[in-house]
């Protein structure tokens, strides 16, 4: 299967034609309406190649419709997608939050508006103030990780607060800016009350006092806002279907995000990037895993074949602010090293593991970032789900032994 030097993998006619099983006459009618991509192959221009991601994406729903049990299957792994959503749409290589380009609300807004947009609300974050209970939670939880802090700061919170109950969706909202200001309390242990941009009140807690310190912050906060169905969304929308309240949907959020295949791949980043003395070692660490035969972590993402946008607009930011720094040489070593060496790209966890090196903040930082814009698209698909009001209850494909008879 030839690729191109971005990454994206191609299928000649005859074998796009195969693989969904039709004359290439209807394969050429589906690449006329746009259903899948074509384009003149470099090797030989008389000829066109096929996207062999929208190949598959066609026969994926194509055997969805011819037998429901295979589809289903598949649909649970990067399949067809399970739900509908008005939030993001994924589409050649870029994403949109309700229709407009994530990437330039990440150079041009505030995290507060790009969470207004996904929750459909007017209102800005409120003059909040950290409830008693809470305050005695955090003064016991401090030596515990940040991550840890937020996902043990929930129940405190949510065991006080019986507005949260109702999940009409003026409330939710009024809800999630109350989470999102307590879960920034607990990641930085700052509880001063007030109203200030998320990224101001990070910033604060964090020691940054620059206005691009803050403006990276804003950044990343949108880039991670939401992603469509990933295994944190699908797990909130699971919990909300049942009637939970935001607490116990965004608790579910972050234990899923938690998992080392998830938002925990960027502890994998870290220990990676920790055996370099400097940027140059990337690709002598990269050489050295393959020879070992390990997989190298953090490179390749399914949906971008050309390249995750998030970690490259989070490298340009970085490259933009301190172009001489030892962040931003090291945000060009891995965006270069990653397709030479392995034909893949850095994925989002290496833009906030090094971003998070940028900013001098705290190891695990990269994760709580993550989970702190991510918490902004959880509760917009809580809203999503509250209003369709029925639960997710998908069916099992029984693999176990025959029932047993007398």
């Amino acid at each position: 299967m030839p690729e191109n030097p971005a990454g994206a993998r191609y299928l000649s006619a005859v074998e796009a034609a195969a693989r969904l099983g039709v004359r290439r006459s209807s394969l050429y009618a589906y690449a006329s309406r746009g259903r899948i991509r074509a384009e003149f192959d470099p090797r030989n221009p008389r000829v066109s190649r096929y996207l062999a991601s929208d190949v598959e994406r066609l026969r994926n729903q194509k055997e969805a419709r011819i037998d429901p049990a295979v589809a289903a299957r598949k649909t649970l792994a990067w399949g067809t997608p399970i739900l509908e959503s008005g939030l993001t749409l994924i589409d050649r290589g870029r994403f949109y939050y309700r229709g407009h380009d994530a990437l330039t609300l990440a150079r041009q807004a505030r995290f507060e508006e790009v969470v207004r947009l996904l929750w459909h609300c007017e209102a800005s974050m409120p003059r909040v103030s950290i409830a008693p209970r809470c305050l005695d939670a955090l003064a016991r939880l401090r030596r515990l990780p940040a991550m840890e802090r937020l996902q043990a700061i929930l129940p405190v919170a949510a065991a006080g607060d019986d507005a949260a109950l109702d999940t009409r969706a003026a409330n939710v909202a009024a809800t999630g800016w109350r989470i999102l200001h307590l879960l920034a309390a607990a990641a930085t242990l700052d509880v001063t009350p007030g109203a200030e941009p998320l990224a101001a009140r990070l910033a604060r807690g964090f020691g940054l006092h620059s206005r691009g310190s803050r403006r990276l912050l804003d950044l990343a906060l949108i880039l991670c806002a939401d992603h469509e169905l990933n295994g944190s969304t699908f797990a909130v929308r699971v919990v909300a279907s049942t009637g939970s309240s935001p607490y116990d949907v965004v608790s579910a959020g972050l234990a899923a995000l938690h998992g080392p295949r998830h938002g925990g791949y960027t502890a994998r980043i870290e220990r990676f990037l920790d055996q370099s003395r400097s940027p140059d070692d990337v690709d002598r660490i990269v050489t050295e895993w393959l020879q070992r035969g390990e997989p190298v972590p953090g490179f390749g993402h399914p949906l971008y074949p050309d390249g995750d946008p998030r970690a490259r607009a989070i490298f340009a930011a970085i490259q933009s602010a301190w172009p001489r720094s030892d962040a931003a040489a090291l945000a060009r070593a891995v965006a270069h090293t990653g397709p030479r060496l392995l034909g893949d790209h850095p994925t989002l966890d290496y833009g906030l593991v090094v971003l998070r090196r940028a900013l001098g903040l705290p190891p695990g930082s990269a994760l709580v970032l993550f989970a702190l814009g991510r918490t902004a698209g959880w509760i917009a698909h809580a809203m999503e789900q509250y209003a369709l009001d029925q639960p997710i209850r998908p069916r099992a494909a029984y693999t176990g032994p025959p029932p047993l008879t007398c």
